[in-house]
C-alpha cells in the first residue's frame, strides 16, 4: 500500500516560517504521482492549499498565493511547502495528498497522510 507521512508541522508567531515534509512510501508510483498539500481547520472542510504535479506545474490557492511555495524531490519520493509570512488563519492540520496509481494497480486513486498540526498565534 502507500503512506504518506507528514512532518514538520508546529507553533509559530505571525510573520514566521514553517516547512512541512511529505515522505511516501510504499508501491506508488512516485513520480508519476501529482502531489498536494490540503488544510482543514476546525469547524470547516478540506481546502486546497497547493498541488505539484507530476509535470511539476505547480497551483496554489488564492489565499496563499507569494507565501507557500510547494516542492518535490522525486528521488526521495518527498513533497514540501514552504510557508512564509504566516497568518493565524492558517491555522489547520495540514495534510499530504497523493494522487496516482501503485505497482499492483490499474487506476489511480487518492492517498492520505495523517496530518500535522500548524498554529499560528502569538
Amino acid at each position: 500500500q502507500v503512506q504518506l507521512v507528514e512532518s514538520g508541522g508546529g507553533l509559530v508567531q505571525p510573520g514566521g516560517s514553517l516547512r512541512l515534509s511529505c515522505a511516501a512510501s510504499g508501491s506508488i508510483f512516485f513520480r508519476l504521482a501529482n502531489m498536494g498539500w490540503y488544510r482543514q481547520a476546525p469547524g470547516k472542510g478540506r481546502e486546497l492549499v497547493a498541488t505539484i504535479l507530476n509535470t511539476a506545474n505547480t497551483n496554489y490557492a488564492d489565499s496563499v498565493k507569494g507565501r507557500f511555495t510547494i516542492s518535490r524531490d522525486n528521488a526521495k519520493n518527498m513533497v514540501y511547502l514552504q510557508m512564509n509570512s504566516l497568518k493565524p488563519e492558517d491555522t489547520a492540520v495540514y495534510y499530504c495528498n497523493a494522487e496516482g496509481r501503485t505497482y499492483s494497480s490499474i487506476n489511480r486513486q487518492n492517498y492520505w497522510g495523517q496530518g500535522t498540526q500548524v498554529t499560528v498565534s502569538s
